[in-house]
C-alpha cells in the first residue's frame, strides 16, 4: 500500500527544450523559464548546452558528426534527470530536427520552445563573438550562416527573443501541462496576447501550442 502511494504522488518530470539560432536568447529565456518553474513549485534543472560542453570538458565540435554526438548525449543527459521527476530546461541550439526528434522519444514528456530572434538580430547581439567569427571565416558552421539551421515546424512556443514575457508564461503552461500540475492564476494580463492553436508541439501531456504576437516585444 505504502509503495503504491509513493508511486501515485512521485513527481512527474519532463524535458522543455529551448532551440533557436546562436545569440537568439536561449540562455536568457531558460534561466527565466526554469526560475519561473521553481516559482510554481517544479523541481526543475537548467541544461545549458555551452555550460555541460564545459563541465564535460568538450570541445566545441565543428562537424555534423560531433554535433551529432554532443547532442544525442545531452538528449539523454534530460532524460535521465526528468525520469527522476525533474523538470529539465534545455537551452541549446541543436540545429537539426533530428536532434530534438531523438530528445523527445527520448524523454517521458517534452515541451519545444522556439527563440525565433532573426539571424541579423542574433549577429547584432552576438555576446560570445560567433557570427564575428562566422563573417572571418574562423567558423564556418556556424548553425544559421555557414551552416543549416532547421527551425521547428510545430513548437509549443514561439518566443520573439529571450525576454519575452508572454511566452515565459505560455512555456510555463505548457511545462506544467505535461507533468500534470495546473498553471497559477495570472494576476493580470501582459502585454500583447498569446494565440493558442490546435495541435501541440508537446508529447505525453498534449501542452497547448502557443505563438507569442506581443505586439510590444522585440527580438533582444
Amino acid at each position: 500500500m505504502r509503495a503504491r502511494r509513493a508511486t501515485r504522488g512521485a513527481a512527474r518530470g519532463a524535458v522543455a527544450w529551448i532551440t533557436g539560432l546562436p545569440a537568439a536568447g536561449k540562455s536568457t529565456f531558460g534561466r527565466a523559464l526554469a526560475a519561473r518553474a521553481r516559482a510554481a513549485g517544479l523541481p526543475a534543472a537548467l541544461l545549458d548546452g555551452d555550460a555541460v560542453r564545459a563541465a564535460l570538458g568538450r570541445p566545441a565540435g565543428r562537424g555534423a558528426a560531433e554535433r551529432d554526438a554532443f547532442y544525442a548525449a545531452l538528449a539523454r543527459l534530460a532524460a535521465l534527470l526528468a525520469r527522476q521527476g525533474l523538470t529539465v530546461v534545455v537551452a541549446a541550439t541543436a540545429p537539426r530536427r533530428a536532434h530534438r526528434a531523438l530528445a523527445r522519444r527520448l524523454a517521458p514528456a517534452f515541451v519545444e520552445i522556439h527563440v525565433a530572434t532573426p539571424a541579423e538580430a542574433c549577429a547584432r547581439r552576438d555576446p560570445k563573438g560567433l557570427w564575428g567569427a562566422a563573417r572571418a571565416g574562423r567558423l564556418p558552421a556556424l548553425p544559421g550562416a555557414g551552416a543549416p539551421y532547421e527551425p521547428p515546424r510545430r513548437a509549443a512556443v514561439t518566443a520573439a527573443g529571450g525576454r519575452d514575457r508572454e511566452a515565459l508564461a505560455a512555456a510555463l503552461s505548457a511545462a506544467l501541462a505535461v507533468v500534470g500540475r495546473r498553471a497559477p492564476a495570472r494576476r493580470g494580463p501582459g502585454p500583447g496576447r498569446i494565440e493558442r492553436r490546435r495541435g501541440s508541439g508537446a508529447h505525453c501531456g498534449n501542452a497547448p501550442r502557443a505563438a507569442s504576437t506581443a505586439s510590444r516585444s522585440r527580438p533582444r
